[in-house]
């Protein structure tokens, strides 16, 4: 399973626009090769391995103190509590399968699409649910929205970072790959072929 082409390319430009290094245009060190640079990330992999373990335990909590607080809320926050639930649970499976898939394979794409729904979608909905005093947060609720909001915000920060690289190294692949094509076919000397070109008309034209 992938991301559809159209999108993967959308996210891709987005990546190459903001995580570009312009300063960068070549390896860190003399010889250094980008394909033999690792640049997943093992705290960002670390994080979404325990993000995997905390969420269902996350939800189970949230859901127990829905059912309990639900009589005594206003049909306004019963309507937006349920539809926050469905949707943090969706976005929750996608962003953590892109993150896995970003991080592990290191795909741009992925990786772009996993920060920006922790950035745009999910860390925002954990922030309304942690300081909404409307929706009457109980203690357990308080401590793991907590605990969920610090794992978006390192995962939105690693995943920055890793993507400045992993586009980076892309960047200096490219020119490396240019670099070679040049050494292979060089383009030709204009002085040259200009001197070869006034002596050919020299010798064409003869004594006079």
């Amino acid at each position: 399973m992938s991301l559809p082409e159209p999108l993967r390319r959308r996210l891709g430009s987005f990546s190459r626009t903001v995580f570009t290094d312009s300063r960068r245009t070549g390896p860190q060190y003399p010889g250094d090769r980008a394909d033999n640079e690792i640049i997943s990330s093992l705290p960002l992999q670390m994080s979404l391995y325990f993000n995997v373990y905390f969420f269902p335990f996350w939800w189970l909590s949230t859901v127990v103190m829905l059912h309990l607080k639900y009589p005594v809320l206003s049909d306004y926050y019963k309507f937006i509590l349920v539809t926050v639930m469905i949707l943090t649970s969706l976005i929750e499976v996608i962003r953590l399968y892109l993150g896995y898939m970003g991080n592990l394979q290191e795909k741009v794409p992925e990786l772009a699409g996993f920060w920006l729904l922790s950035l745009l979608l999910q860390l925002p909905i954990i922030l309304f649910l942690l300081f909404n005093e409307g929706l009457k947060i109980q203690p357990l609720e308080r401590a793991v929205h907590i605990i969920f909001a610090l794992f978006l915000t390192f995962q939105v920060i690693a995943a920055f970072v890793t993507l400045k690289r992993m586009v980076n190294k892309l960047a200096t692949h490219f020119r490396l790959n240019e670099f070679d094509q040049l050494e292979e076919h060089p383009v030709p000397d204009f002085c040259s072929l200009g001197k070869e070109e006034r002596a050919a008309s020299m010798a064409g034209r003869g004594p006079t």
